[in-house]
């Protein structure tokens, strides 16, 4: 059985939120301790006893609300705050008011930091400004004055979290890109094999068709005529891949979820390879020469162009039999990008072209010379009796085009 690769779901943030966990614990044992080693000096120790009775339960009671991103919601963090705040500002109701003037440890003491660093992992450096500053405004009014330790803690916590905070997003920002590169690289792999696959079955069973059709002739030649264009186009689909996918991540709980997207057809905000246009023209009796590079055209104008290149190749199946060869060959040019039709069939009759035109039958007219014509462009037919015809189409790369009829038509 053909193995898959799958791009697993992935937090580098999760270590963060484990690591959160386990400081809140150590910080109420560390707040509790202080209380514990100083609580003959407290004028109302009562209070202190039922706040740590209130921290504690409540530390122990959320560590599943710190154990990822979707389970530490909004409200919880909201309580969590409040919680130290609250402890902050009962401290000079339950403490001596000497040990709070000279700069005494708060009732949650280090414990605030975790309920700020929550609101960092969560939400990145925004939301730890505004616990910070919350926690800042609460420090103030504790100490009734700005001295210099509490302010020098206040920007501790401030900067620490904030800092904390811009590291998860910019963690969580290259973790989607390594799992789109994750996601591509496999895509590739999977396109290879299905490459392989396709290579060592149908590639060779249309070529074998061809061959036969050609040997037995008849009803078979056609059906092999058939087999090899299909063979062209399906080896041209493996190896180019005309068919656009775009990805694009998510965020997800515990992590970035790629998924995939097909495009059902280019936008209209930026250029297009015209390559990628005409290589469904390339066949058995049509050969397609291009540049390395890409053919860049505005939308409009690469989509008229290959219209065009098939409105002449229909002209050559028409009057110059199924079995007559076509040539496309794809010039880039610095101002403009010429394509020319060149085929081998008996050439056009001097005159035929102006006498069909005024018979009232202008495929050449509309469908090739009018659509460049509205590009800006010029189409000419050469053509020699015996010698096959030439059909040359220039378009400008810059060319502003306006709304002529047809494109109004459209748009209604």
């Amino acid at each position: 059985m053909a193995q898959r690769d799958r791009v697993m779901r992935m937090s580098v943030e999760q270590p963060l939120w484990r690591a959160l966990a386990g400081y809140r614990v150590l910080a109420m044992i560390y707040a509790i301790g202080l209380f514990a080693a100083a609580h003959d000096g407290f004028t109302r120790p009562w209070l202190a006893v039922a706040y740590f009775t209130v921290l504690g339960a409540w530390t122990l009671a959320t560590l599943p609300k710190v154990a990822s991103a979707a389970a530490c919601t909004k409200p919880f963090l909201a309580v969590d705050l409040a919680v130290a705040l609250t402890g902050i500002l009962i401290t000079p109701v339950a403490d001596a008011a000497e040990r709070v003037l000279d700069g005494g440890p708060t009732l949650p003491s280090i414990w605030t930091a975790g309920s700020v660093l929550a609101f960092a992992v969560k939400g990145g450096w925004r939301w730890a400004a505004l616990a910070s500053t919350l926690v800042a405004v609460a420090n103030l009014v504790e100490r009734g004055t700005p001295a210099r330790d509490t302010v020098h803690n206040v920007v501790l916590v401030w900067v620490a979290s904030i800092a904390i905070g811009y590291v998860v997003e910019v963690a969580r920002a290259s973790e989607r890109t390594l799992a789109r590169a994750l996601e591509i690289e496999a895509a590739t792999r999977e396109r290879e094999r299905l490459a392989r696959d396709i290579h060592d079955g149908v590639l060779q069973v249309l070529a074998m068709v061809q061959r036969r059709g050609a040997v037995l002739g008849g009803e078979a030649a056609e059906l092999g005529r058939m087999a090899g264009e299909q063979e062209v186009a399906l080896r041209t689909l493996v190896s180019g891949g005309l068919v656009p996918v775009s990805r694009a991540s998510e965020d997800a709980a515990q992590g970035a979820v790629v998924r995939t997207v097909e495009e059902t057809e280019p936008e209209d905000d930026g250029p297009l390879d015209l390559r990628s246009l005409l290589a469904p023209h390339a066949g058995s009796r049509v050969s397609l020469a291009e540049p390395g590079a890409p053919v860049r055209l505005a939308p409009e104008a690469a989509r008229e162009v290959a219209a065009a290149v098939g409105a002449a190749l229909d002209n050559v199946r028409r009057h110059a039999g199924e079995q007559a060869r076509a040539w496309i060959l794809v010039e880039d040019e610095p101002d403009e990008v010429i394509v020319t039709v060149r085929d081998d069939g008996p050439g056009i009759p001097e005159g035929r072209l102006a006498q069909a035109e005024g018979e009232g039958r202008l495929g050449v007219a509309l469908s090739i010379r009018g659509r460049l014509r509205d590009l800006g462009g010029s189409a000419e037919v050469i053509s020699v009796p015996g010698q096959g015809t030439e059909v040359e189409l220039r378009v400008p790369k810059h060319h502003q085009q306006t709304n002529h009829p047809r494109g109004k038509a459209e748009q209604r």
